[in-house]
């Protein structure tokens, strides 16, 4: 089941670019706090509009955990269950320092490339 808020394309590069992105922002989501899970969702559909699947947000956490990424840990929230809680490790915070500088980087190169491109898609929209 796909999430109100996730965009669904029928263009492979679209889900290419998503898919590559999604680690990146997981990491990115747990910069200034803990968070369990559902608040993980809810940041990358609010913040960046990258809703995914519950079962791939664990899947991706869980390969971060066994790189030494993320650790966890269950606190009782007083709900009736306990959350298992996610935050960076020091080693994630570099890596997700190193991350966001290459992104930035990257991402600056590909608006240099596109921009005669959306320049273009403007002027003829403003015809």
């Amino acid at each position: 089941m796909v999430s109100s808020n996730e965009t669904v394309s029928s263009d492979p590069w679209e889900a290419q670019l998503r898919k590559g992105s999604l680690e990146l922002a997981i990491l990115a989501s747990l910069w200034n706090k803990r968070l369990y899970g559902l608040e993980i969702l809810r940041a990358l559909e609010n913040g960046s509009g990258l809703g995914m699947l519950e079962g791939t947000l664990y899947l991706i956490l869980n390969r971060l955990k066994t790189a030494g990424l993320v650790e966890s840990e269950w606190v009782d929230a007083g709900s009736g269950h306990p959350r298992k809680y996610y935050r960076l490790t020091i080693t994630g915070q570099n890596r997700l320092e190193a991350m966001a500088r290459f992104w930035s980087h990257f991402s600056s190169k590909i608006e240099e490339l596109i921009a005669p491109v959306l320049q273009r898609e403007e002027a003829l929209n403003a015809r």
